[in-house]
């Protein structure tokens, strides 16, 4: 529908507004007059009064009747209106449009056609819609529009609105049982001074009352481990992150993790709860453990493969990173393979070989254990092999789901891993970590052994759903303003 038709319609539901006002009938009440149901209770009423509220979604017109569609949250129902029946109230449906919000009180019957209707005896208008609904058979085409009007793409499309149930219930699975399991759900700073947890470019803002910058928070890791190191032994964080990135189909600059934290526990005992907690949510959301994500088919029926970084990617690049154990000797291995451009240290080029070579064809679900020292700031070396960490990645269709790990709580070590790290920034390494000051005091009162874990929420909801981009799992994905 063009733009020009869309104002034409708009001007005439406007004008619509103005009769209603001069009727003196409030177009936007405060509440409906009588006690309601549901829609869904009212379809099991056959032959009762009931009162019901919600959206018109269309007419239709024989003779001295008018049909319509109502629907709630629950469901939907037919309308009947009858001139025999509304007498002079029948002429203010000329006034009426889809998408107005009505209450309307009558007795539910079956027509003709065998449809559950509500002979409608008595209607009071909620809320004028100034705005068409989308066709519901075109509907909304144009993709970013549908992400920019959420509100109408959920309102006309059921497929829509279900990923977005299936969302909260996935949600709602993780926080039970995590807190069956004695977590503490806590709430950390989104505002903080100085931003850490993982690598990544934050977002900065002013505050004007102690003239200092602040970052958004890029991770809640850092809060949580000061709160293990307060006594708390199991701590949880549903949280919004946000890293200044780009746009692609795995990423959107503000975002959902769930982070916990674990005292006395290690990574391999995490290993065993994430396999029992993961396939036990797939299994509640589809009833089953095999599942088709995009064309792939998933099995999360336990136990899932743990391979080791330095195995797979020896085994899809054919390079070993215990040999090409240093920048210069790696670099040469695979510049003429990779774009290395921007490149700044050993674990950089590491995680592009892993990107570029491997990550592709691990279907999974697997655990990828032991992750290089240098991707991993905060995590505790392997007593065995300094050189990586005691660390697991859950891959999911090549999707990073959740990482998790032994925590680092050697002062002097997380202390010199900071320095290092920032170091890279000074060598041109835009995503690197800084040294929070406040954090080494903290772990120099002592932090006692802990594992922690951190999942992203939209990623993991897109694959349970079988959603192309985390924009489709986020209601409302940030995108450029509207000029």
């Amino acid at each position: 529908m063009g733009s020009s038709r869309l104002a034409e319609i708009r001007e005439a539901r406007i004008e619509k507004l103005k009769k209603i006002r001069d009727l003196g009938v409030d177009p936007y009440p405060a509440k409906y007059s009588k006690s309601f149901i549901s829609i869904s209770q009212a379809r099991g009423n056959l032959g009762q009064v009931v009162n019901v509220v919600g959206r018109l979604w269309r007419f239709r017109e024989h003779g001295q009747v008018v049909f319509a569609d109502v629907k709630d949250s629950s469901g939907q129902i037919q309308l009947l209106f009858q001139e025999k029946t509304l007498a002079e109230k029948y002429y203010f449906l000329k006034l009426f449009d889809a998408g107005d919000f009505l209450g309307v009180e009558g007795r539910v019957i079956t027509t003709q056609a065998g449809e559950t209707t509500i002979d409608v005896s008595h209607f009071e208008l909620l809320s004028k819609s100034l705005r068409p609904l989308p066709d519901d058979w075109y509907g909304l085409k144009d993709i970013e529009e549908r992400y920019r009007q959420r509100y109408v793409d959920l309102l006309i499309n059921d497929s829509v609105k279900n990923v977005f149930l299936t969302r909260t219930k996935i949600v709602k699975l993780f926080r039970d049982r995590l807190d069956r399991e004695g977590f503490i759900e806590v709430e950390t700073p989104v505002l903080q001074p100085v931003y850490g947890g993982t690598v990544a470019k934050p977002f900065t803002t002013h505050h004007n009352a102690l003239d200092s910058d602040f970052y958004l928070r890029i991770s809640d890791e850092l809060y949580l481990k000061r709160l293990i190191v307060a006594g708390f032994d199991k701590v949880y964080e549903l949280s919004k992150d946000f890293r200044n990135e780009g746009f692609d189909r795995a990423h959107n600059p503000e975002f959902t993790m769930l982070e916990f934290y674990w005292a006395y526990a290690d990574y391999q005992h995490l290993m065993d709860f994430t396999q029992q907690l993961i396939s036990d949510i797939v299994g509640e959301v589809h009833g089953k453990l095999q599942i088709e994500y995009q064309g792939q088919k998933l099995d999360f029926t336990p136990p899932w493969p743990r391979l080791t970084y330095r195995e797979a990617i020896r085994q899809y690049s054919r390079i070993d990173i215990e040999e090409a154990d240093t920048e210069g000797k790696l670099k040469k291995q695979i510049s003429t393979k990779l774009d290395l451009s921007g490149s700044a240290g050993y674990g950089d080029l590491v995680d592009r070989l892993y990107k570029h070579t491997t990550r592709p064809h691990l279907t999974g679900p697997l655990f990828l254990i032991n992750r290089p020292t240098e991707f991993v700031t905060l995590a505790k070396r392997q007593p065995e092999n300094p050189r990586v960490t005691a660390s697991f990645q859950l891959l999911v269709a090549g999707e990073e789901i959740l990482t998790a790990y032994n925590e680092l709580n050697d002062p002097g070590d997380q202390a010199t891993r900071w320095k290092e790290s920032e170091k890279q920034g000074e060598a041109g390494h835009e995503e690197h970590e800084t040294y929070d000051a406040d954090y080494v005091r903290a772990l120099e009162y002592g932090m006692p052994p802990t594992a922690g874990w951190g999942l992203g929420i939209d990623r993991f909801t897109a694959i349970l759903t079988d959603q192309p981009s985390l924009k489709d799992t986020i209601l409302f994905p940030t995108l450029r303003p509207e000029k």
